[in-house]
């Protein structure tokens, strides 16, 4: 019995893995409020506990835990109309939504996720705020993980992240999919927050485990659904560099868990169908030559994925779109990717004089990878003491356990020369 009842709870956790944010979604629509959601999402999971060892695990379990998570927010709401506007609003609206009992279909599930997108993107909320607050409300991300993301601090996100949802309370922002026409204005900042996903999952700022394979998914299948809505180059860009990266999943760590760096990871592991399909995606995003930033780091992914060894990697083509890159978004961490190509086509000494500039700059001071490309650079330049410590700065600027391995085995073989 213990054990089913573990099993089951097993169960519960991967379901809440994922499909948490599409129910949380569609329980924002529903309710209009995303601490309401929040609230019926708990309940909902709580009661899966509860009902599920007798009842068993539902067909659909999003399905049921939207409706039963509907369900306890408007019998709490019945039970304070009375003496709470907002609580009138979120029954009206739920009333007006259709017959408790009409089951939800999985494609408006789906549907919700990407109009929570769109909402928490409106043009009404602040550029700063909108990509923020999608990540943590629609992508599930602490505000930890969100606030390095923007190396700031996790007050400072927490802050920007209750401005936005006030916002959208405030000025009764719809949460909607927009129009054909209203598409375009809001595409940068939906495809900034795919971005952003996607690298949390694919490198996560702390923690045990390098990857989180569900955010990765669900940048790339976010960002198909946008496509089939408005097939914009830049977004074509987008899935193609999160394919060609993807690609390389299974080569990056090794059985233990600890990573293995591009120059030494076994290239007959990659998956050919991503590269293929990332490879096309670049080609034809470049041909409509109204590409940008997403579409050059592609172009960039798609020289390493089609090199048939690191050695023989082009680095000339490499520096060069960098370098296009560079004046499109030059950003203090394009800049340091830069280096860091530009050290591989023409030595180290190259690539030193760049990253010093940008640790006197200071924009990265809390960048581990900063330092760690420094003192790579250095090691290759022949100053084991300077290396050593560089990495023991960027071993004090991540908590991810897989980075921290990688970083004290260069430490301790540089104490062994």
């Amino acid at each position: 019995m213990p054990e089913k009842a573990n099993s089951l709870k097993q169960i519960i956790s991967d379901i809440y893995a994922q499909e948490s944010r599409r129910v949380f979604a569609t329980l924002v629509r529903l309710l209009g409020d995303f601490d309401l959601a929040e609230e019926a999402l708990h309940d909902a999971f709580s009661a899966a506990l509860s009902q599920w060892p007798d009842a068993g695990v539902p067909e659909n379990p999003a399905a049921w835990l939207v409706s039963t998570g509907r369900f306890k927010a408007l019998d709490q709401a019945r039970r304070r109309t009375r003496h709470d506007h907002l609580m009138q609003q979120v029954v009206q609206l739920a009333d007006n939504d259709g017959d408790d009992d009409q089951p939800m279909a999985f494609e408006a599930i789906e549907d919700d996720q990407l109009r929570l997108i769109f909402t928490c993107c409106h043009p009404a909320i602040a550029p700063s705020v909108q990509v923020p607050l999608t990540l943590r409300e629609v992508c599930g991300l602490t505000t930890e993980e969100i606030a390095s993301a923007y190396l700031v601090s996790p007050s400072t996100m927490a802050q920007r992240i209750v401005r936005g949802k006030a916002k959208i309370r405030d000025a009764k922002i719809p949460y909607e999919i927009p129009t054909i026409s209203e598409l375009p204005e809001r595409l940068d900042a939906v495809l900034a927050v795919i971005y952003l996903a996607f690298n949390e999952g694919y490198s996560t700022s702390e923690g045990t485990s390098l990857t989180r394979v569900d955010l990765i998914a669900e940048a790339i299948r976010l960002t198909r659904t946008l496509i089939s809505l408005l097939p914009d180059p830049e977004a074509q860009g987008l899935l193609a560099l999160m394919l060609l990266h993807e690609s390389r999943r299974d080569a990056r760590t090794d059985v233990h868990g600890d990573i293995v760096l591009l120059e030494d990871q076994d290239r007959r592991s990659w998956n050919a169908s991503l590269i293929a399909e990332g490879v096309a995606l670049t080609q034809m995003a470049l041909r409509s030559r109204r590409f940008g930033f997403y579409t050059l780091q592609a172009a960039i992914s798609a020289v390493h994925a089609q090199s048939v060894s690191y050695d023989s990697t082009n680095w000339h083509q490499i520096v060069s779109l960098y370098d296009v890159l560079r004046q499109i978004e030059g950003t203090p961490v394009i800049e340091l990717n830069y280096a860091i190509a530009l050290s591989m086509r023409d030595g180290p000494k190259a690539g030193l004089e760049l990253i010093e500039g940008l640790i006197r700059d200071g924009k990265l001071k809390d960048y581990h990878l900063l330092y760690s490309a420094y003192g790579e650079l250095l090691s290759r330049a022949a100053q084991p003491q300077a290396a050593i410590a560089a990495f023991e700065t960027a071993l004090t600027l991540t908590t991810q356990s897989p980075e921290r391995r990688v970083i004290q085995t260069k430490i301790d073989v540089l104490r062994n020369i």
